[in-house]
């Protein structure tokens, strides 16, 4: 069984609290796009004594393909997925996992978080677990808090960790995306360390159901500022997308992706020679 797991951006994100256990309240509009990775689920074959066929394979086989991704196997998303279930459902059985990843990683774009979440559902799906979109929420939360969004998968506006979230009707679909990626990464961390909170904005979810051509003063991501202070080559990014021709432009998440909306499909494909581009 295979899903095939998408990306966000953020419309506007604003830091309007640090909470007493070090996390960040944050108000920001979650809207998917198809920019997608593919995971997929096989039962691992076992024989006749119940031990698996495949000597090196565990709970988890997995295979990774795509992009290069850092790190252990056991500290994958979907791995960790599947370990987070395995508590509450002990029959779940061993899994063959392919990944194969094409959102590019550290970039705002939320593919991990994608991943993970798309590896709840199908877990769900394949093993006929009965989970409910409610608790599939709740496990999405323990792996990460953009992981809950994705399994919603609607244009929403998202506030404390990101978890608390509202669908929205938002159509963006008469514009065309650029996604820039600039292959630089962002320590969260810093870029938090970065905003001082200020909680009383005017809320994203009535910038959003303006015309989009009205959002360039007013529909802010907190983050930008501070991160293109440090990297201008990042500003320039953004400078170009207006320069262009987008109706707007902004930074997703804590960055480094840039996107630019524009009307009527007319996206110059060659902008960004230096940098990954994706057209959606």
């Amino acid at each position: 069984m295979i899903l095939f797991p998408n990306c966000k951006i953020n419309l506007g994100l604003h830091i309007t609290r640090k909470r007493a256990d070090g996390y960040h309240d944050l108000e920001t509009v979650f809207y998917p796009l198809p920019l997608r990775d593919a995971v997929e689920i096989v039962h691992t074959p076992t024989s006749a004594q119940g031990f698996p066929l495949h000597e090196s394979t565990g709970a988890v086989d997995l295979h990774l393909t795509g992009l290069p991704v850092k790190g252990l196997p056991a500290d994958n998303l979907c791995v960790k997925a599947w370990h987070l279930l395995k508590k509450d459902y002990p029959g779940l059985p061993p899994i063959q996992l392919h990944l194969h990843k094409h959102i590019p990683m550290g970039a705002g774009l939320g593919g991990g978080s994608a991943d993970a979440a798309f590896t709840l559902v199908l877990l769900n799906d394949k093993f006929k677990l009965g989970i409910s979109t409610d608790q599939l929420l709740d496990y999405a939360l323990q792996l990460g808090s953009d992981c809950p969004f994705f399994i919603i998968n609607k244009p929403c506006v998202a506030t404390g960790r990101g978890e608390l979230m509202e669908t929205i009707s938002l159509d963006l679909s008469k514009y065309t995306f650029l996604l820039v990626y600039p292959e630089l990464h962002i320590n969260t961390g810093w870029a938090f360390s970065q905003i001082t909170p200020a909680p009383g904005a005017q809320p994203l979810s009535d910038i959003v159901q303006q015309p989009v051509e009205t959002w360039k003063d007013t529909l802010i991501n907190d983050f930008e500022a501070p991160v293109c202070q440090l990297h201008p080559q990042l500003q320039h990014i953004k400078d170009t997308l207006y320069a262009a021709g987008a109706a707007y432009a902004s930074m997703t998440g804590s960055g480094s992706s840039f996107y630019g909306l524009f009307a009527d499909g007319n996206v110059p494909t060659d902008l960004f020679p230096s940098y990954k581009s994706f057209i959606i």
